[in-house]
């Protein structure tokens, strides 16, 4: 599966959104209203569905679904 994919999986599971409300480059705070809350269910989330482990430095970087697959891909060294 699609590191975006999956992802986007993620969000729709975790935050009960609809797949079409989420744009690749839009805030995820902005968009869909993410708080920080919801900020660390989905860090959590995130690191069990892709087994890696995601650090507050590189957390921060997570605003759009672009970015989170950036730092995913980066720790599958894709």
């Amino acid at each position: 599966m699609e590191v975006k994919t999956k992802i986007k999986e993620v969000l729709v599971n975790l935050l009960k959104v609809k797949l079409d409300e989420l744009k690749d480059e839009l805030s995820l705070q902005d968009s869909i209203g993410v708080d920080s809350t919801e900020m660390v269910e989905l860090v959590i989330a995130l690191e069990k569905a892709f087994n890696v482990k995601l650090f507050p430095k590189e957390v921060t970087k997570f605003s759009a679904i672009n970015d989170i697959e950036k730092v995913i891909n980066s720790k599958s060294g894709k």
